[in-house]
């Protein structure tokens, strides 16, 4: 049974227009009503010119795109002449209209520009409806409710954009997740599997094979934000990458192409606020569960923001992936030294960092540490006196090298040991 319009929640009532203009209204609607296939005629063809992007974007076929526009231009029409079934939403098209063109893709501003096109052919058929079959007998009342009119277009408008958004977020939310899934399955391993990591590759938008990189960046904290814009920043440089946000860390895969690693990090870096590591250049997706684990642990050599590529920096890798050696690492090489007051062990320690960076040079050192090179030959003879170890022995100056490597990652409470240590 059709009765008077059923309202919703933000839409205008009919009982805002005076009885003459609901009159009206009512009977002009009618008139349209039955000129309804015309209308939605005149509508189609006004929408296909006003926005190709319509055609472009792979909306249905023209039939089946003037049958969403018809319903539309119907609902609106019951509408404002009072028609809508009782329990029917007055918006109700409009949301599947909102629904319907976020799925297919079509930019919202395209969709509302269509749907004033509606709003549009709906009141100049009022007008043309009155003067053609009823002499302008009704012109003053729809003057009067012009206002009204195009309230209610504009609820029907709103519901169509609150549908488009939750479906675009509802798309979007569902894509994420099957990105992720794929992710995960990648770092499982199961890119190995060339049907899935065919699969990957389509939905996280990268090659099958070629040179890639492994990118992870630590989230240690909730608010912490290790990369900003990764994606943007890398593609200003021509390069393709896929980045995925989960609890502990960030993960991008970068296409290199005919980039070097180096090149693509060097591109990377305006992005970079924290701790990043990057694996070594692997060549299919299923090497990606291996190159994550690199790339972690190169983000672990790190004390700070950086970018750390783990060929560069295996010395470090090797003593962050081994807490306990680490540890135990210093307190062979340095023995009694780590015991001495603060300031006496920080010399030594930055002597010796100094020898072993000049290739053993106490002369080369001592120009480094703006000293008398005599110094530098004391301090070596107390370290060596201190700890048991010479420079000149290779294998003790390679435990000197990863020792001080090491110290300088040993956390504070560490130091507390430093005094008991020994051999």
């Amino acid at each position: 049974m059709v009765t008077r319009m059923t309202t919703a929640a933000g839409h205008p009532t009919n009982d805002e227009v005076s009885s003459s203009a609901r009159t009206a209204l009512r009977v002009l609607t009618t008139a349209m009503l039955e000129d309804l296939d015309a209308l939605a005629d005149r509508l189609t063809l006004m929408v296909l010119r006003a926005e190709p992007s319509y055609a472009e974007l792979g909306v249905s076929a023209p039939d089946d795109l003037r049958e969403n526009l018809k319903a539309n231009l119907e609902r609106g029409v019951q509408a404002l002449g009072g028609f809508v079934p009782d329990g029917v939403d007055p918006n109700d098209t409009s949301r599947e209209t909102g629904r319907k063109r976020a799925r297919e893709g079509i930019p919202l501003e395209a969709v509302l520009r269509a749907y004033r096109l509606g709003g549009q052919v709906i009141w100049e058929g009022l007008l043309s409806t009155s003067r053609d079959r009823f002499r302008g007998r009704y012109d003053r009342e729809l003057l009067d409710a012009s206002g009204w009119g195009w309230r209610v277009i504009d609820a029907g408008s709103a519901a169509l954009v609150d549908a488009y958004r939750l479906e675009e977020s509802r798309l979007r939310s569902r894509e994420l997740n099957k990105r992720h899934a794929f992710l995960g399955a990648l770092l499982d391993g199961r890119g190995k599997d060339a049907a899935v990591a065919q699969e990957a590759a389509t939905v996280l938008g990268l090659p099958t094979c070629g040179p890639m990189l492994c990118v992870v960046a630590p989230v240690d904290a909730p608010t912490d934000e290790p990369l900003r814009s990764p994606r943007d920043t890398l593609a200003s440089h021509g390069l393709v990458s896929s980045w995925h946000v989960r609890p502990s860390d960030i993960v991008g895969l970068v296409a290199l192409g005919d980039r070097t690693a180096a090149e693509a990090l060097d591109a990377l870096r305006p992005a970079v606020a924290g701790r990043v590591g990057a694996s070594p250049v692997i060549n299919t997706l299923g090497q990606v569960g291996d190159a994550y684990t690199l790339a972690r642990t190169a983000a672990r050599t790190l004390t700070g923001p950086g970018v750390a590529l783990l060929d560069e920096h295996l010395p470090e890798a090797l003593l962050v992936g081994s807490p306990e050696l680490t540890s135990r690492l210093t307190q062979v090489a340095f023995g009694d030294l780590l015991a001495l007051p603060e300031q006496e062990r920080e010399t030594l320690l930055s002597t010796l960092d100094a020898v072993i960076d000049s290739g053993g040079s106490p002369t080369r050192a001592a120009q480094r540490l703006y000293c008398h090179r005599n110094t530098v030959i004391y301090r070596l003879q107390r370290i060596e006196s201190v700890t048991g170890r010479s420079v000149s022995d290779a294998r003790d100056r390679l435990l000197f090298a990863l020792g001080l490597l090491a110290v300088r990652r040993l956390a504070p409470r560490d130091e507390d040991r430093w005094g008991s240590s020994g051999r």
